[in-house]
């Protein structure tokens, strides 16, 4: 009989994880329980994929705000440090912050404007026009932006992060100033001493720092790259890619997973004879059309994944045959042709018309984002997630 699905995704549920569980054999155990129950059969290049989350949780790897402190006040002194482009999350930098100024007397907080790193706004772009601002341009003092925008909230959050940052860092015992501006070098009228808290343009950030005469650059993946005092640490990353555990710590981006992945990806090919793809995944990365919000930050979408999963798509775009190369044929036919063609395929489809549109992000980014949207971030209760038919084409 021909099949009639394609790509299949489940969300698994599995145990609550905790500090020292054997996240390898609680995956195992959930995939294989989960093929019993609900009666579908593993595959070789099935894919199961599994939050970070549940893997830094296994692993303990948290710290407190005391940690980040300590590492902050020892990187830095009595400087008073530039805090630039962070985002604005409760979530994932309040916790942060407020270590940063535990560990400080003064903060000059910079943010970006009008959004920050990742989409969130703290004004529209449209204000700007109206005001006649140039935000790649212009620096704004805190009085400034109230005067020409007033009290704004965020559209999801219902948060001021100007007033919520500020009252962290206050609340810390620390003074702060705050200003506005998309330039790096602007920091550096304040204070040669920075803490450059952007994910993705992290690097750019650092390098026009030190080419402009700052004298300490730091940033988030240089904070807890190292245990202080016991504390969990993520030596790639440090704290990019936390988030919010309790009111005084943070859990980390796990550390060291691709022996996990790759344990994995063994223990079910012993126990079935199928070797499936194995991936731990953060957040996804696509753009929300209502609050603007790019969804990834996390410092990448998966820090570590098996071998199958390296590369890009090489996929052929249907419609685009059926419109074109075979637009005269119908049916079964039409079918046919279309079925000997990805048959025939070339191995590297780059620039090629048939291909257009298909978009050739990397494996992992697109699986991670669709394992994302699958699992969520509320009580689903699913962070493994089991895809099937992913590497199926029409012809299949």
């Amino acid at each position: 009989m021909q099949r009639v699905v394609g790509t299949v995704v489940r969300g698994l549920r599995g145990p609550i994880i905790n500090n020292g569980d054997n996240i390898e054999q609680i995956v195992v155990d959930t995939v294989l329980n989960a093929s019993k129950v609900e009666g579908f059969s593993i595959e070789d290049r099935d894919i199961v994929t599994i939050t970070e989350s549940i893997v830094a949780r296994a692993q303990g790897n948290y710290a407190t705000i005391d940690a980040i402190a300590a590492d902050v006040s020892a990187k830095f002194g009595e400087d008073t440090v530039g805090v630039i482009f962070p985002i604005l999350s409760r979530n994932r930098f309040a916790n942060c912050l407020s270590g940063i100024a535990r560990g400080v007397k003064k903060v000059v907080l910079m943010l970006s404007y009008p959004a920050d790193e990742v989409g969130n706004h703290l004004v529209d772009l449209d204000e700007l026009d109206e005001k006649g601002i140039n935000p790649w341009t212009d620096v704004l003092t805190e009085t400034e932006f109230r005067q020409h925008f007033g009290y704004k909230k965020h559209t999801f959050t219902g948060v001021d992060y100007i007033d919520y940052y500020k009252s962290l860092i206050e609340a810390e015992g620390a003074s702060c100033e705050v200003i506005f501006s998309n330039n790096p070098k602007t920091i550096l009228d304040y204070t040669k001493s920075v803490l450059t808290c952007d994910i993705h343009t992290r690097f750019r950030t650092k390098r026009i720092l030190n080419a402009n005469g700052a004298e300490k650059v730091y940033g988030l993946d240089n904070i807890l790259s190292q245990s202080i005092n016991g504390s969990g640490f993520n030596e790639a990353y440090g704290l990019l890619g936390s988030n919010k555990a309790t009111e005084d710590s943070v859990k980390l981006f796990p550390n060291n997973c691709q022996p996990i992945v790759d344990g994995i990806q063994a223990k079910i090919l012993e126990q079935t004879g199928k070797l499936i793809e194995v991936m731990v995944y953060g957040d996804g990365a696509f753009k929300d059309p209502v609050g603007k919000i790019w969804e990834l930050a996390d410092p990448v979408v998966s820090p570590a994944y098996t071998i199958g999963l390296d590369g890009t798509p090489n996929e052929i775009k249907l419609k685009y045959l059926a419109d074109n190369n075979f637009s005269h044929l119908r049916g079964e036919e039409l079918k046919a042709a279309i079925s000997e063609y990805i048959t025939n395929k070339n191995d590297n489809l780059v620039g090629a018309m048939e291909a257009q549109g298909t978009t050739p992000r990397k494996l992992t980014d697109l699986i991670g984002s669709l394992s994302d949207l699958t699992s969520g971030s509320g009580d689903k209760g699913t962070p493994m997630v089991y895809i099937q038919g992913y590497f199926d084409n029409y012809t299949k």
